[in-house]
């Protein structure tokens, strides 16, 4: 018998027979992660397994190539705050899914992870979290290999006037650099590189522009899928301000 124990995110639940639930986790050690929960149906257990739940969970295989079952202790839940907030709510729903997507399984990702928790804590906190979430896509998109370079243009090398993303390079590229190919470029809302004011509609462009990466490079490796509805409607909320 295989068995570990470790700190998680609850990323989505589904049913798995008249009593069961399989659910996917984001843990500290073992990365995305699916096991099932016994009784998870039930009145007792089912309201922990909420999208965001912080839980401890212990998994128990016979062969580390099985599916494996989950029991679980709460340790903290979001669902309040993500329920009474339409942000937060379009907010934890675009984070689960973007991980369930593209988190490959079994495989840690430390960095990630702890910004994950990091973003998932400040749910309700409208005032900050459309900018911490922009980072987070950011630090996302570095963690799987498809970071952005935006401290200079590609193509001149000064770290001026730079207002365009190469589609195909990631780096940032001036508008003297793009010269002739400029309706091809993305945009670089000063806030993707860390500059100027992050109202909600640069915000809303610059997720554009990490969108783009997130969907054509990131998410077409593993099979050629849209991004998750969840994000574009994550997106429209941020714009609305």
């Amino acid at each position: 018998m295989i068995e570990w124990q470790d700190e998680a995110a609850l990323l989505a639940a589904r049913p798995f027979g008249e009593t069961s639930v399989i659910i996917e986790v984001f843990s500290e050690v073992h990365g995305r992660h699916a096991g099932v929960v016994r009784g998870g149906t039930s009145r007792k257990v089912a309201p922990l397994l909420q999208p965001g739940a912080q839980l401890s969970v212990t998994w128990k295989a016979r062969l580390d190539s099985h599916l494996g079952s989950f029991t679980v202790e709460p340790i903290r839940s979001r669902a309040a705050a993500a329920m009474g907030d339409r942000l937060a709510l379009a907010g934890l729903n675009a984070v689960c899914g973007l991980l369930v997507m593209v988190l490959p399984e079994r495989e840690a990702h430390l960095p990630l992870y702890a910004r994950t928790i990091a973003l998932l804590d400040l749910l309700g906190q409208s005032d900050v979290w459309p900018l911490a979430y922009l980072r987070w896509e950011q630090a996302l998109l570095e963690e799987m290999g498809f970071g952005l370079d935006l401290s200079a243009c590609a193509v001149r090398g000064v770290n001026e006037d730079l207002i365009y993303v190469s589609p195909k390079s990631g780096r940032a590229v001036s508008r003297e650099g793009a010269g002739e190919w400029a309706d091809r470029m993305l945009p670089l809302p000063p806030v993707l590189a860390g500059k100027g004011d992050a109202t909600p509609a640069e915000i809303a462009r610059a997720l554009g522009t990490t969108g783009f990466f997130i969907e054509n490079r990131l998410i077409k490796g593993l099979g050629d899928r849209p991004l998750p509805p969840a994000r574009a409607r994550l997106v429209e909320v941020i714009a609305r301000g």
